[in-house]
């Protein structure tokens, strides 16, 4: 089929748009004012916790949350020079959807790599989901 990319190429073409950041470097952004971006599901972040601080858009709304011109937009979208980073459980749903915040504008765009799962492993605070 002409034109048609693997999800390993998807990925991979992604990832080559992004800064990814280790679980360190997303907590220093978010004290500096960035903004994470929690896109696991409900079941995940009851089951493993979430990040203090951290804005919960489902996948499936993300990019409704982030477009300015979107009658659903989330005011935290509203500074394009503002550090984003998507979170998810492992990293790899997040580095598509950290390129599809840089093509609605939002350059600096990225992920955390090893998703949420790499927080935790780093010994970064966790809370449990509704704190």
């Amino acid at each position: 089929m002409a034109g048609r990319e693997t999800i390993d190429e998807m990925l991979g073409r992604a990832r080559a748009g992004l800064e990814r950041m280790t679980p360190e470097e997303a907590r220093e952004a978010l004290a500096a004012g960035g903004l994470i971006v929690d896109i696991r599901s409900e079941a995940q972040r009851a089951r493993d916790g979430v990040v203090a601080g951290a804005a919960y858009f489902p996948r499936n709304v993300l990019e409704w949350r982030a477009d300015p011109s979107s009658p659903a937009h989330d005011s935290r979208f509203a500074d394009f020079g503002r550090q984003v980073i998507v979170m998810c459980d492992e990293g790899y749903q997040s580095s598509l959807a950290a390129a599809s915040l840089q093509r609605l504008g939002f350059e600096s765009a990225t992920d955390l790599v090893g998703g949420f799962q790499a927080w935790r492993a780093a010994g970064l605070p966790t809370g449990s989901c509704g704190e």
